[in-house]
């Protein structure tokens, strides 16, 4: 029989993912079955959107963006800290093998309320 504590959610539930459309598809579900809200770009039906468009979207949906594009999206979120638009966080991700990828990605998660994410470029 497990104890309460065990039967705990490790992670705050308001953190909401979007995965780009440059990162393994299934990181989405994975991501998901760890207690997380969390859709991926093919799965949103956003495949054509550029990448500010997608960070816009991302926003208006209040979730952190997970991607392998830092060329695209480190300068966008050094064009939002400037500027002073608000976006619930991007994290970029280096290219590892999907188990890494996603226990790298939970680790980070794991740690973080939606308010400490919101705004800030984190890297897994």
């Amino acid at each position: 029989m497990r104890n309460s504590l065990a039967m705990q959610p490790r992670h705050e539930p308001d953190i909401r993912i979007l995965i780009d459309k440059d990162v393994w598809d299934g990181l989405a579900a994975a991501v998901r079955e760890a207690g997380y809200d969390c859709v991926s770009v093919s799965e949103a039906g956003h495949k054509g959107l550029s990448d500010e468009d997608l960070l816009a979207w991302a926003t208006a949906e209040q979730r952190a963006i997970i991607t392998h594009n830092a060329q695209d999206f480190a300068p966008l979120a050094e064009v939002c800290f400037f500027q002073g638009v608000k976006h619930y966080g991007i994290i970029i991700a280096r290219q590892f093998d999907k188990g890494t990828l996603l226990r790298r990605t939970l680790a980070l998660l794991d740690g973080l309320v939606a308010k400490s994410l919101a705004n800030t470029l984190r890297f897994v």
